[in-house]
């Protein structure tokens, strides 16, 4: 670790995910050998305290908080956290609410992570609702959409809050000084759309942000605009469409390249490489959920330790980049051209 440099300190719901608490503690463990990062390992210490020992610990900073028990996937979030406040999830994020953690992560079910943060942490003043956004594909690396899976049914100012979000976004990761904001809509004319968007259409206007109109879909991977907004049903059927189509033309080349020898050996070597480059890049701010007065990130559920290693590492940089607090000083700038 770098002289009189702090580690972050980030809290781990162990129990989050298909494969919890296994993996999750591996990656934690791999993470824990690199730089100024001390994972804090929450969940029942019986079931921890065993996968703990399969790895070499000794002089890592890595620490184990007890909880009494964990949510599982089929449980309603609101209730068990109200009812059961010592899960994990719940003991995870209060320590980033007192102050003992820097930012939170887990593989932990949406709901559950979203409800547990709202409680504890809740949101940043100005902010109605939380959202989760980022770059969909790795053709269109410049552009990226919000909601992509919190808020299924919205109200025009969520939309706003949205483009705020991702305008700080696109400084922040995208190392874009004035993004382009655009809504997703079935037309270009202001006047096209569903209710939602014809209402958010002029909160827009007025936002003092670089606010470029409608954008249809056929504008999402050509990179029309920089930050594209939606509702999360709209946004989640974006994502996991591109998360199929991957797997789809990584087959669809597969099959054809077997029925061309010459053409399969001309590209041996080089087809993982490009299907890779269309997928989905796990940029560093993947998985945060934005809105909220804390640092919390949102691990897929499917997750290995390779990639939970990866999200503790992007974890802390979003941690040195103060995004929170870059978020509240855009709102306070936007404050000036609208009330929120």
């Amino acid at each position: 670790m770098a002289k009189g440099k702090p580690r972050v300190r980030i809290a781990v719901d162990a129990m989050g995910g298909d494969n919890a608490p296994g993996e999750i503690v591996k990656g934690a463990v791999d993470a824990a050998r690199k730089d100024d990062i001390e994972p804090i390992l929450v969940g029942p210490s019986d079931l921890i305290k065993p996968e703990l020992a399969k790895h070499n610990t000794s002089g890592l900073p890595i620490r184990l908080v007890h909880s009494d028990d964990f949510i599982k996937e089929e449980e309603n979030p609101a209730l068990t956290i109200r009812r059961r406040p010592n899960c994990s999830i719940a003991v995870a994020t209060k320590l980033v609410r007192d102050g003992e953690a820097d930012a939170l992560i887990g593989a932990t079910a949406t709901g559950s992570l979203v409800t547990s943060a709202m409680q504890f942490l809740g949101m940043i003043d100005g902010i109605d609702r939380p959202v989760i956004g980022g770059v969909l594909a790795g053709v269109a690396p410049k552009t990226a959409v919000f909601d992509l899976g919190v808020n299924t049914d919205c109200k025009p100012q969520y939309l706003l809050n949205f483009a705020i979000i991702g305008t700080v976004y696109a400084k922040l990761f995208l190392d874009i000084p004035n993004p382009t904001v655009a809504l997703l809509n079935i037309g270009k004319e202001s006047t096209k759309g569903n209710q939602l968007t014809r209402e958010a259409y002029p909160l827009l206007e007025k936002s003092g942000l670089n606010f470029i109109g409608n954008v249809e879909g056929d504008g999402i991977l050509s990179g029309q605009a920089n930050v594209i907004i939606c509702d999360a049903f709209t946004g989640n059927c974006l994502f996991k469409l591109s998360e199929g189509a991957v797997e789809v033309m990584k087959g669809f080349f597969t099959s054809k390249t077997k029925s061309y020898p010459l053409l399969s050996n001309l590209l041996k070597g080089k087809m993982k490489s490009l299907i890779s480059s269309l997928a989905l890049p796990d940029s560093a701010g993947g998985g945060l959920i934005w809105g909220l007065n804390g640092v919390v990130i949102k691990m897929h559920g499917n997750s290995l330790a390779p990639n939970v290693t990866d999200k503790l590492g992007q974890a802390k940089l979003i941690v040195e980049k103060d995004v929170v607090g870059c978020l509240k000083a855009k709102l306070a700038e936007i404050k000036q051209h609208i009330n929120l």
